[in-house]
């Protein structure tokens, strides 16, 4: 379920990541998203936090106040409503999907003339690692705090979030480079599978957090699409380490 309170106190950036990690490190609170603007943060908590728990968190310049109760979770049995919500979901991912169609476009254009599946892969993962890392270092510092919320490693070890998007790119090169490539699928298998447990776990538990796959810039949701793309690329990795 998802509230949205009203927070006064806020002056600047540095006031907004304040807010924000107070309210991330309550138990339950899976995800927190401050606008300094309107004054305003939206929580998501897996079970019910009460206001009171959110107040006492705060630091004592910040006051906070409910303002509405939105359940994500809600069941309806009105088709519309279905529908909406449905093609809610689908707007938000748009982004992520595109990426992955041009990715796929771009590699098959590669090698149209001589086809390799193999040649063919080795781009393709190229291609996502560089791409997926470039909208992660838009924000390298709010990317780790999304990446924990998820990922065990990052949440244990967070300077693993710090230097993800820099192992990404390096992957990114080593593939399209044709650089040690197998130590890159390996890598590749470590890494992703790791995040992909970390998903896994998220979607079981029906949490509602933001996917942190392409940075802080696009909002997506996390969702199975999550999981879809990190298991084409394990499969990917296995499929070239057998050949």
């Amino acid at each position: 379920m998802t509230h949205t309170y009203k927070i006064t106190g806020m002056t600047c950036g540095s006031c907004k990541a304040s807010v924000e990690k107070s309210l991330e490190s309550i138990d339950n609170v899976t995800n927190v998203e401050v606008n300094l603007e309107k004054g305003e943060a939206e929580v998501t908590m897996s079970s019910h936090v009460a206001t009171e728990t959110l107040k006492k968190a705060l630091p004592e310049k910040y006051t906070l106040s409910e303002k509405e109760v939105k359940n994500i979770f809600a069941s309806t049995s009105t088709p519309s409503f279905e529908m909406e919500q449905e093609k809610s979901k689908l707007q938000q991912l748009k982004p992520l999907l595109l990426i992955i169609f041009y990715i796929a476009t771009a590699s098959v254009l590669l090698h149209y003339k001589d086809w390799s599946w193999s040649a063919f892969m080795l781009d393709f993962m190229g291609l996502f690692y560089i791409v997926f890392s470039f909208f992660k270092m838009l924000d390298l510092k709010g990317f780790p705090e999304s990446f924990k919320m998820y990922d065990p490693l990052a949440k244990r070890v967070p300077a693993y979030g710090w230097i993800y998007p820099f192992i990404e790119t390096a992957l990114g090169l080593m593939f399209l480079m044709r650089f040690e490539v197998k130590i890159a699928l390996i890598v590749t298998l470590v890494v992703l599978g790791i995040t992909t447990i970390g998903v896994t776990k998220t979607l079981l538990d029906k949490k509602s957090i933001r996917c942190a796959c392409l940075g802080t810039a696009l909002k997506l949701p996390m969702t199975e699409a999550t999981f879809i793309e990190n298991a084409i690329m394990i499969v990917m990795a296995v499929l070239m380490l057998i050949n």
